[in-house]
């Protein structure tokens, strides 16, 4: 497959997403749209499946000529053609709705055996049940208020997924909660949308540090912070000791050497990731074991 043909299949996923985005948009402003219109959405819609079919197939066909297996060819030929950010998205959306299953069944995501979780849900807990309150309001309104039973039914099912969509949100961030493992390192974590790991080793300090950030979920500057906010604030500072590689919602990375995050309690998750000093014994020319070095408050 040429360069040309993959910029071709990703300009038409592209298209067919603004195509559809539109024809909603539309559908909910009560845009009276002709049959013909309807039609031709639905024509380049399947349009757009035939052509990434006939991009994908002979990606696929391909690898496994090479040997690879199908999930690994299929995987490749599917990251070759659809955009990243496309993909990222379907991703988060998937690991919503399977942590909302964890959540109605009372389990948690992947905490192993004696590993310290701590939660960060609650600043934004009241918004989150705002935000539900008004997603099932709308959807109630529209539905009483539209007549047209094609538009009808397209608003109804839009407004119940979007509904069920901020409670799996909110599910992800409960069930995936911050982690301290029984070695020290530490699993930052917002639901489905981040998951950083920083080995015990890079752990330099750590200090309970209320900030109120501004700007989105996960803010980075030129200084090598990065912030993971909740509710626009932050309670934890952790210094490491050399840089970490992290991963943005929407793909883009970076490295980072100091980490703000929240914790709904700062201090016991500070206390969990400061380790006990190493006793020292005495000397003649001491009175009392030596401080750890670099360790913050909350140290025992």
């Amino acid at each position: 497959m040429s360069a040309a043909g993959l910029r071709v299949a990703r300009i038409a996923v592209w298209t067919g997403l603004l195509a559809e985005l539109a024809l909603v948009v539309g559908l909910v402003a009560g845009v009276r749209l002709s049959g013909a219109a309807l039609m031709a959405a639905e024509v380049l819609v399947v349009g757009v499946v035939a052509l990434e079919t006939s991009v994908l197939w002979p990606l696929y066909a391909a690898r496994r000529r090479k040997g690879a297996r199908r999930r690994a060819a299929a995987l490749t030929a599917v990251r070759s053609v659809v955009p990243v950010v496309v993909r990222r998205l379907l991703v988060h959306e998937f690991r919503a709705l399977h942590s909302l299953g964890l959540w109605v069944l009372r389990r948690h995501h992947r905490v192993p055996e004696g590993a310290q979780s701590f939660s960060y849900t609650e600043p934004q807990t009241a918004t989150m049940g705002a935000f539900f309150f008004a997603s099932v309001l709308e959807t109630v309104v529209l539905a009483l208020v539209i007549p047209w039973p094609p538009v009808h039914l397209v608003l109804l099912v839009v407004g119940v997924y979007g509904t069920v969509l901020i409670v799996a949100l909110h599910a992800a961030c409960v069930t995936r909660p911050h982690l301290v493992t029984a070695d020290g390192s530490l699993r930052l974590r917002y639901g489905a949308l981040f998951d950083l790991r920083v080995p015990a080793a890079l752990i330099d300090s750590a200090r309970v540090e209320r900030r109120y950030a501004g700007g989105g979920l996960v803010r980075a500057d030129e200084n090598g912070t990065l912030d993971l906010a909740v509710g626009s604030q932050t309670t934890v500072t952790l210094e490491l000791a050399g840089p970490v590689e992290y991963v943005r919602p929407l793909g883009r990375g970076g490295s980072a050497r100091t980490l703000r995050f929240h914790a709904d309690d700062p201090r016991a998750a500070v206390a969990a990731l400061v380790r006990n000093p190493t006793p020292t014994p005495l000397t003649p020319g001491r009175t009392g074991p030596r401080r750890s070095r670099g360790r913050g408050p909350g140290g025992r």
